[in-house]
C-alpha cells in the first residue's frame, strides 16, 4: 500500500516507527539521501532498495 502523499524514495514513517536494529534492538535514523537507516549503535547502515528496508547485517554499511 503506497500512500499517495509520499514521496518516491522514502520509507513509510509507520514502518520507521516499529524497526529496530536487528543486533542491538536499537533506534534507527533514516537518511533519506543515501537511501539508508542507520544504527548508531551498531555503526551499520542498513541500504533501503525500491522503498523496502534491507535489516540483513551482511548487507549493512559499516560506519564510522
Amino acid at each position: 500500500m503506497t500512500s499517495p502523499e509520499r514521496l518516491e524514495g522514502t520509507v513509510d514513517p509507520k514502518l520507521l516507527e516499529i524497526l529496530v536494529c536487528p543486533l542491538t534492538k536499537g533506534p534507527l535514523e533514516f537518511d533519506a539521501a543515501r537511501q539508508e537507516l542507520i544504527s548508531r549503535s551498531a555503526k551499520l547502515a542498513y541500504p533501503i532498495r525500491d522503498g523496502i528496508p534491507i535489516m540483513l547485517p551482511e548487507e549493512a554499511r559499516k560506519i564510522e
